[in-house]
């Protein structure tokens, strides 16, 4: 059995999911947000978000670690900041020893939905149906996103095919 955390990092909303992958069956045993309020400063929320992530290292016997790569903005404070958060849920697992992989959003939509450039509706709508039985939020996308990145890593790393599962 592989443990797979997928991590959609944010300063805001930190999402996370965990697919756990074995005799070609896929299943969730939690997925959640790292939410920091707005009004904590930039240091505050990246102590935030390793800590809470941390947790969840502790909670989960995580084997690998899939992030979703940095999407460049035309504003580039907003690019920095998501930088900065990227830059913690890298370095959890690897303060954890796990290895870390990395994805671009629409490579992730397309493994998944099978579009490039699918909703985010679409991406949840997908995960929900692949992975009967979630436990955990999956209220805000950031969390399907999340799963859904460590649903592609899956896939990437030649790991029985969710059509089998």
């Amino acid at each position: 059995m592989l443990r797979i955390i997928g991590l959609d990092p944010g300063l805001r909303f930190t999402g996370w999911g965990v697919v756990e992958v074995g005799n070609g069956n896929y299943a969730c045993p939690g997925c959640g947000v790292v939410s920091v309020p707005a009004a904590c400063c930039p240091a505050e929320r990246l102590v935030r978000i390793f800590t809470e992530l941390g947790a969840v290292f502790s909670r989960f016997d995580i084997d690998e670690a899939a992030v979703e790569s940095v999407f460049v903005n035309q504003n580039g404070a907003s690019s920095m900041k998501l930088c900065m958060a990227r830059g913690v849920a890298m370095l959890v697992p690897a303060l954890n020893g796990k290895e870390v992989f990395e994805y671009g959003a629409n490579c992730v939509k397309k493994t998944v939905v099978g579009r490039g450039h699918a909703s985010k509706e679409d991406v949840r709508r997908m995960v929900c149906a692949l992975l009967s039985g979630l436990n955990g939020d999956t209220d805000r996308s950031d969390s399907t996103d999340a799963l859904a990145i460590a649903l592609c890593h899956a896939m990437h790393k030649g790991l029985p095919s969710l059509a089998q599962s």
